[in-house]
């Protein structure tokens, strides 16, 4: 772990939940890493494991929001001009809008399991202007079980939280499969409700 993401972790840290939730909006240090260490402060007594998994929901789903919210009102023209200052790179876009075009808004949930889209999802989301309420209902949704597990793996692995990146494929590809599917079955699904309406 760089020098400088473990100043930038205990800068945000020592405003306790504040700083787990802040973290996560701004993302400047990927969530998982944000979310373990949170883990580790809960395993020191510093923090909650409720509070910490509240802080993170909070936290990453004001990011999406945000996210959600320039892709409505920006549009995908503002997102070619500026979405690389924002970290957003061209084909995690394009993969998104191919995603939710093809699989509809159900796939905002079940995508935020998949590293490459589980960010740029809200994008499209906001271009199609997705009803807002449901949008936020399918994120939270989706970002509860991926912090607690990440907080859970965080108070595991105490002063190595460090390692979760390394030991967090044994939990996180099974999710992904499995989400994998679940976009699968709901396309199917989609697709045959489809038919028998015509």
């Amino acid at each position: 772990m760089g020098s400088l993401i473990s100043e930038i972790l205990t800068w945000l840290t020592n405003m306790g939940y504040a700083g787990i939730a802040i973290g996560l909006m701004i993302e400047i240090i990927p969530s998982e890493i944000v979310l373990a260490y949170g883990g580790y402060m809960v395993s020191e007594g510093t923090i909650g494991f409720i509070g910490a998994i509240i802080a993170g929901v909070i936290g990453g789903t004001i990011a999406q929001i945000f996210i959600y919210w320039i892709g409505r009102y920006g549009g995908r023209p503002f997102l070619d001009k500026y979405g690389k200052y924002l970290l957003i790179k061209k084909h995690h876009i394009d993969m998104s809008e191919n995603w939710f075009q093809k699989y509809g808004a159900g796939v905002v949930f079940s995508a935020r399991f998949i590293p490459v889209v589980r960010h740029a999802i809200s994008i499209p989301a906001g271009i199609a202007r997705m009803p807002f309420l449901k949008f936020v209902v399918l994120t939270v949704l989706a970002i509860i079980p991926w912090s607690i597990l990440f907080v859970y793996l965080g108070i595991q692995l105490g002063s190595q939280w460090d390692d979760v990146e390394n030991i967090a494929g044994t939990y996180t590809t099974p999710i992904m499969i499995l989400a994998v599917v679940v976009i699968a079955l709901y396309f199917v699904i989609k697709k045959r409700t489809a038919i028998f309406k015509r």
